[in-house]
């Protein structure tokens, strides 16, 4: 455990399958411009091509899915690809996605904890390089990125398919 997880009260864990309800209710709660009601959040959580994706996730070698526990709950979830490249003589990537943590509670270091033990799994597996992006719209989750040692170096672009 890191010295910010014992801080904080974290504890980190590779993600189960019987998690995903809470990871996608999580998601969904952190997910700006659309406010849903719980049920509706239950509901959606329930849709079996969330845990069609976990399997997918957890089958690849690249991708670990972590969840942060808090007096035993499941409290924040993220997301670790690991991304093989040429650039900089083949420095390995690690891509940070879906970080979110229950917004009731915010501001008890769960995010930095969480983000610190990504960071201390990424350089094990030997990246030399940890990037994520953002929504525009969560200006909060920019001022903690930056807060806690991110640099915002790049625009991102996204094409649906």
């Amino acid at each position: 455990m890191t010295e910010t997880a014992a801080l904080s009260g974290v504890t980190m864990r590779e993600a189960r399958r019987d998690d995903v309800p809470r990871i996608v209710s999580l998601i969904l709660l952190g997910a700006p411009k659309q406010v849903r009601a719980q049920a509706e959040i239950a509901q959606e959580a329930a849709d079996p091509a969330y845990l069609t994706a976990f399997d997918e996730i957890a089958a690849s070698p690249y991708n670990t899915l972590f969840v942060a526990e808090f007096n035993g709950e499941v409290v924040g979830t993220l997301q670790v690809t690991l991304i093989p490249g040429l650039i900089n003589r083949g420095r390995k990537r690690a891509k940070l996605e879906s970080v979110h943590v229950d917004p009731a509670l915010r501001g008890r270091r769960i995010g930095e904890a969480m983000v610190a033990h990504a960071v201390d799994f990424a350089r094990q597996k030997g990246a030399g390089l940890v990037e994520l992006t953002s929504d525009k719209a969560r200006e909060a989750a920019h001022r903690f990125y930056r807060r806690i040692g991110f640099d915002q170096s790049h625009e991102g672009f996204k094409l649906k398919l």
